[in-house]
């Protein structure tokens, strides 16, 4: 195994690929956008990543790495596309379906496929297998095919890709091993070895885990407010239990995983998944909840001005994929409200998002209240006497618990944290 092709260069088909051509592999890394591919052959990226840019500009230059628009020849294909999901909450497998049947046309015997993307139960067997075979090659026989979830965090994807360790799912032993030992050449975390089937169910099981903590959290911070408590403090004293690990509640739940996988599960088995649907919901409904809590503090928000602090799904990186941020600010719209702005990893009108603005004073000025929805390291040195002259009322909602609270009300702010008494 010396060539490879990667399909789609996006948070984690792109690592993958330079990955692998730093560490000695030809690589072909494929995208199906001309302008990621025209960014990286100019040795740039498209992408926010730490390290990420000095990789790949070496891979490029090196000639370990060449991008191009269609898959060519290898000996292995690895399928890192995404799998977003659909209004309906199914998983949308559109893109999954066209790399696999991009593959066919040069698939040959002895070569390896593997899925990276994550997708419903059997995705690799009952899906992925058929169309690959649509060439006359069998799975398992001609070919090998395996299944192998990425398990990175945004913002420390190139640490964890080698640190981690790793699941490898083959439709057969044989197709496992033959990963098994392809990842080896650059993870330093174990590599389990298992059927397609199982790795596809330890992916979803990991986040809809977490799914159904933060579900716990969020509806703990709607008890609090119910029974006039601070959760936060609560859930620190609970988590001195030594079995007990609660986690934060928040505006939502966002990003590529944990607000989409658990949605698969329900998609395939709607009768078994019922605290899987029943915790989506709950999360699903955060924003709704930060929206009712502005209401009882102004009544009707119509001809209200907010200022919105972060928009990103998590904090200290650029990636706004299912962003219960986003979500916040459009029902503010939809309520009459007047919204700006600002994330310091994103710039004005990015993404089309026509409420961004570029600088903390722009966002703050004559704002009738803040809001805090991203806890990046920047908000948490925010001065309250610097901010407070800026706005034309000094109300803050700290959906995030981030701000030292006494600071900001001896320097005149009413402070709400969600979840508070």
């Amino acid at each position: 195994m010396q060539k490879i092709c990667v399909l789609g260069l996006g948070y984690i088909g792109l690592p993958t690929a330079a990955m692998f051509a730093t560490h000695g592999y030809q690589v072909l890394g494929v995208d199906v956008n001309k302008m990621v591919i025209d960014t990286l052959n100019k040795g740039e990226i498209h992408i926010e990543e730490p390290g990420l840019k000095t990789l790949v500009k070496g891979a490029v230059n090196s000639d370990q790495l060449k991008i191009g628009l269609k898959p060519a020849p290898s000996d292995v294909y690895i399928i890192a596309v995404p799998t977003p999901i659909t209004e309906e909450k199914k998983a949308d497998m559109s893109y999954v379906v066209s790399a696999a049947r991009s593959i066919v046309p040069v698939l040959e015997e002895g070569n390896l496929v593997i899925l990276e993307a994550t997708s419903p139960p059997r995705t690799t067997i009952d899906l992925v297998q058929p169309i690959l075979e649509e060439g006359g090659l069998k799975g398992g026989e001609d070919f090998l095919l395996a299944y192998s979830p990425e398990r990175v965090l945004p913002g420390k994807i190139l640490n964890e890709l080698v640190n981690n360790s790793r699941v490898i799912g083959g439709i057969n032993q044989v197709s496992a091993k033959a990963g098994q030992l392809l990842y080896s050449s650059f993870v330093e975390g174990e590599i389990m070895v298992t059927d397609s089937t199982t790795a596809e169910m330890v992916k979803l099981m990991e986040n809809t885990y977490r799914d159904i903590n933060i579900a716990a959290a969020n509806e703990f911070s709607r008890l609090a407010e119910y029974f006039g408590i601070d959760v936060w403090e609560a859930i620190d004293i609970a988590n001195l239990h030594p079995r007990v690990e609660i986690l934060k509640p928040g505006p939502g739940v966002g990003g590529h995983c944990i607000s989409v996988d658990p949605w698969f599960f329900v998609e395939k088995a709607p009768h078994l998944a019922l605290l899987i649907k029943q915790a989506r919901e709950v999360n699903d409904s955060q924003p709704a909840f930060v929206i009712q809590l502005l209401k009882d503090r102004y009544g009707s928000l119509k001809g209200k001005s907010f200022a919105a602090l972060g928009i990103t799904y998590k904090p200290d990186v650029d990636d706004i994929r299912e962003s219960p941020a986003i979500d916040v600010i459009e029902r503010l719209v939809t309520e009459g409200a007047v919204v700006k702005a600002y994330d310091p990893y994103l710039g004005s009108n990015s993404h089309g998002l026509d409420f961004l603005v570029d600088g903390l004073e722009e966002v703050l000025s004559n704002a009738d209240g803040i809001l805090l929805l991203v806890n990046h390291s920047q908000f948490k040195e925010l001065n309250p006497s610097e901010v407070l002259p800026l706005l034309n009322e000094g109300f803050i909602l700290d959906t995030r618990n981030v701000l030292l609270k006494e600071d900001w009300i001896k320097a005149g702010f009413e402070v709400k944290t969600l979840g508070d008494k």
